[in-house]
């Protein structure tokens, strides 16, 4: 039955259980958290954001929420069915998962398409204009008679994200859909992701490490750290709590001792190493120092010569607008992006 709460979660926790490695033959159980008792709710024709680092939690939560994984404890509901009635949630949402899996690769991505509408149930008539469409939409038709086994990882992505919209699902669950696109497809998926909500009033789940895309898509935010939603509130109204204070970005070499020296500084309040993607259309990341400070116009002086007594060169001051990150680093400490670095190398074995 549909409900003006179209999402639903209550204390929803959930546990993995394995073996940690003691010896060569000594082992003892280990259980990890993945959830920790996660509540909110999203209202009909809502973009509700979950941001937060790899390996937060995300993932784990959209598996429960499309009834691929049982919870340990809590309640959930999803157009108003619980998590038991799969086939009516099944046929309530699009999903796209995080990364390219949900295809399948013998085929082509037009029979991909054919046949997820066909199990969608989507009267052939229908099915076979909004593969059309859908193909035209996100300017799939150089590939889409290509196995998918020949596309690119962003291919594959745009593919998996047309097959979310095949079935017109009053609701959509993105799990970083913009992964391994480049700023341009990026760029237009957000525009349709938008579109979707706009026009169709489609209720979105849209998940992301990015906090720009937050910002720019979602009317509520809840930020999840550990297994933990630490913060939810829309947007502007998260920033807004930390604008008591000032924040400047400094741009140049920063030694560890002036970091430190500063740190001690009168009117400081914290500071952190940060990376910035640059707005050049290439892949450039710089790192810049984010000082948070009780007055900038007062506090600067003494900032500048801190940093410079202590070996700094500077290149660059900014005061800065308050960001999602900036909330984030406010109440963890850590740098969104510095976890999702570091979980991405865990991954891949880098040092």
């Amino acid at each position: 039955m549909p409900t003006s709460k179209m999402i639903e979660v209550k204390d929803l926790s959930k546990h993995y259980s394995s073996k940690k490695r003691l010896g060569i033959f000594k082992s003892e159980k280990n259980v990890v958290k993945a959830l920790k008792g996660v509540t909110f709710d999203v209202d009909q024709g809502e973009i509700f954001g979950l941001l937060g680092p790899n390996g937060a939690g995300k993932t784990t939560l959209i598996k429960i929420l499309t009834t691929l994984l049982l919870p340990t404890s809590g309640i959930a509901k999803v157009n108003g069915y619980t998590l038991d009635q799969d086939k009516e949630i099944k046929s309530s949402i699009g999903a796209m998962l995080m990364g390219e899996r949900g295809l399948y690769w013998k085929l082509t991505g037009r029979e991909n398409l054919e046949y997820f509408g066909a199990l969608y149930h989507v009267p052939k008539s229908i099915r076979k204009d909004r593969i059309k469409s859908l193909i035209e939409l996100l300017e799939l038709d150089k590939i889409a008679d290509r196995t998918v086994e020949t596309y690119s990882s962003g291919q594959k992505m745009k593919m998996v994200f047309a097959r979310s919209l095949v079935n017109d699902a009053p609701i959509l669950m993105l799990d970083e859909p913009t992964n391994t696109l480049d700023v341009k497809e990026a760029r237009r998926l957000r525009k349709i992701v938008k579109e979707q909500n706009e026009d169709y009033n489609k209720t979105i789940i849209y998940c992301t490490h990015l906090m720009h895309e937050a910002e720019e898509l979602c009317q509520r935010v809840g930020i999840i750290d550990h297994g933990e939603i630490i913060a939810l509130d829309d947007p502007m109204d998260l920033k807004q709590g930390l604008q008591k204070n000032d924040i400047l970005s400094v741009e140049g070499t920063i030694p560890e001792k002036a970091q430190t020296a500063l740190k001690l500084t009168p009117g400081v309040m914290s500071t952190q190493i940060l990376v910035k993607q640059m707005n050049n259309g290439s892949t450039e990341k710089r790192p810049y120092l984010n000082i948070t400070c009780e007055n900038s116009h007062q506090n600067l002086p003494e900032i500048i010569s801190t940093l410079t007594t202590n070996g700094a060169i500077i290149r660059n001051i900014d005061k800065k607008e308050t960001t999602l990150e900036d909330v984030f680093v406010n109440i963890t400490g850590r740098s969104l992006m510095d976890d999702t670095s570091q979980v991405i190398k865990t991954k891949t074995g880098s040092d």
